[in-house]
């Protein structure tokens, strides 16, 4: 819910990841790293792909938003491949491990357009950093070298259907975070 009446709360726009994907990418982790990923690891229910991030989002910009999305054309669904990890900022001094795309990519970047395009719409500032498809495994504080990790487990060869976009809402504090779908935009 959202904390008052003009606060919708903080959002994100994002691909979900579907069952069959999220038990091969878990089992694939559980195969290669088997005492686990470094640092403290996303939630597998809470795995999908940021779009945009958006963050403490008004209930007016909110609206916008969904506006924007619903009248955009986001064109067909289309199969997404993993890949291999990697890490944020670099593989020596690792603040996230990820695992990537290795198909896909320009579609995914697509999307991401018409969500970054949804949210200047809805007057949040430009984006800074270049869209990198990925879906981020774990976070890791300290910073700290995975070359090891990411050169140990082999790229991934999955693919999964990307059928719509989710307007997430994550709800924070008290353990892990835990994400609603707030509005949901089909693919054709």
């Amino acid at each position: 819910m959202p904390t008052d009446a003009g606060s919708a709360g903080r959002l994100f726009v994002g691909v979900p990841l579907t069952d069959t994907a999220r038990r091969a990418i878990q089992e694939h982790l559980r195969r290669w790293m088997p005492d686990g990923v470094p640092g403290r690891p996303v939630p597998a229910a809470n795995w999908h792909l940021t779009l945009r991030f958006l963050g403490a989002t008004r209930t007016d910009q909110l609206a916008a938003i969904v506006r924007h999305l619903r009248a955009a054309d986001p064109g067909e669904a289309f199969q997404a491949g993993f890949g291999g990890l990697g890490a944020f900022s670099r593989p020596r001094s690792a603040r996230v491990l990820w695992i990537g795309l290795a198909d896909g990519v320009e579609r995914m970047r697509g999307l991401a357009r018409t969500a970054e395009d949804a949210a200047r719409v809805a007057g949040f500032a430009p984006e800074e950093k270049p869209f990198s498809p990925h879906l981020t495994l774990s976070r890791i504080q300290p910073p700290r070298d995975v070359t090891r990790a990411i050169e140990r487990v082999p790229p991934l060869d999955l693919r999964m259907p990307v059928q719509e976009v989710v307007l997430f809402r994550s709800h924070l504090g008290g353990g892990p975070a835990r994400y609603e779908a707030v509005e949901r935009f089909g693919l054709a």
